[in-house]
């Protein structure tokens, strides 16, 4: 026989030979051949033996409250209003008591969609993230959500919760900001068999998310290909000097032909250039000649006017001075400046007829 003293928020069980006796609450008591092992009344219960053999006891059945955690299903376990546990499947017993308030939370994880009652910090949590689908969709992206391999619903930008269950969840993003798209190398035939090489740019934004994904495959590589078609209808229906002379309308052309081809893909084309006409080697060496020549032509039309404009000024001039004396003279008189300008000192020797003639040069006739 011993004695065992049960204290307050206490329970103990008793055995006999491993068969459950009773519940023994606060108090002392004496126990012959049994055994009994005590429980502080608080947090969860894990029996000894069987649950369901211990709640045939009513008195300890209304001391616990006792759920079952299907599968597919959890249960949050939440101690004065903080989560302490996530229940997974199985069955559980916590005790009733006035000094935790217990609350518990049970959602279905078959379903996909998490109830808008559970707090976005709760599924934040560390308990709570394992059984948690995140993904997050830019400010700049849209995207198509794909559930159990069937088109479900376009997503904007945001983060999105899922429980995490058997169903495949597939998420395809698209970014709806302004993109670059490069088109170079390409070898193209004028109509008089002239081969250039073209290297151009086009700017675009998808409008039309599920347009794009659903309805098309690869959408930026059908753009390139279709810019790619138009280019080359436009340059193989001119010659070589017409496309020279009507590059500047290439973009034009191009932007209006892939209107139709680009909606629908989903897509709007913002703008179309053409970076470089490379020319091979031969024509190059030709178009080079030609310049050549055209510049040389330029120079001598220049050289030609100039000199025919010179004549006509000295013819100008030979033409007053044949009517005016004066002019003559003063023009005399320039030549002999300049001359003297260029002359230090002079020297003269010889009779008085010598000075006379130079009198006779730079004195005015009476």
């Amino acid at each position: 026989m011993k004695r065992v003293k049960i204290n307050a928020y206490q329970t103990a069980l008793v055995f006999k030979n491993g068969v459950y006796q009773r519940a023994l609450t606060e108090g002392s008591y004496w126990l012959w051949n049994e055994t009994a092992t005590i429980y502080n009344r608080q947090g969860a219960f894990t029996p000894p033996i069987a649950l369901n053999l211990l709640l045939q006891d009513r008195e300890l059945a209304a001391m616990l409250e006792v759920f079952t955690v299907n599968d597919q299903e959890l249960v949050l376990q939440f101690e004065n209003g903080i989560l302490k546990a996530v229940l997974k499947a199985g069955e559980y017993a916590f005790w009733k008591t006035v000094a935790v308030s217990y609350n518990f939370t049970k959602v279905n994880t078959a379903v996909l969609d998490i109830p808008a009652d559970i707090d976005r910090s709760l599924l934040q949590h560390a308990l709570v993230q394992p059984f948690v689908r995140t993904a997050t969709i830019e400010n700049f992206e849209k995207a198509v959500l794909f559930v159990d391999g069937k088109y479900n619903s376009l997503l904007n930008s945001g983060v999105y919760y899922w429980w995490k269950n058997a169903v495949p969840v597939f998420i395809a993003r698209v970014d709806t900001r302004q993109q670059q798209l490069e088109i170079n190398g390409q070898e193209i035939l004028t109509k008089d068999k002239a081969a250039l090489r073209i290297n151009a740019w086009a700017q675009f934004r998808v409008t039309d998310v599920e347009k794009a994904i659903l309805q098309n495959k690869d959408y930026d590589k059908q753009l390139y290909v279709a810019l790619q078609l138009v280019l080359r209808e436009y340059i193989s229906g001119y010659n070589f000097d017409e496309l020279l002379e009507k590059k500047d309308a290439i973009g034009t052309f191009v932007m209006q032909s892939i209107q139709e081809q680009a909606t629908a893909l989903g897509i709007e084309v913002l703008s179309f250039g053409i970076r470089d006409i490379i020319l091979p080697g031969d024509v190059k060496e030709i178009m080079n000649q030609v310049l050549i020549a055209e510049k040389k032509a330029q120079a001598n039309t220049i050289t030609r006017r100039e000199e025919t404009a010179s004549t006509r000024s000295l013819l100008n001039t030979a033409k007053l001075m044949e009517e005016n004396a004066v002019l003559w003279k003063l023009k005399e008189l320039e030549y002999v400046e300049k001359i003297a300008d260029k002359i230090s000192t002079i020297s003269v020797n010889g009779n008085g007829a010598l000075v006379e003639q130079l009198k006779q040069i730079f004195m005015p006739q009476q």
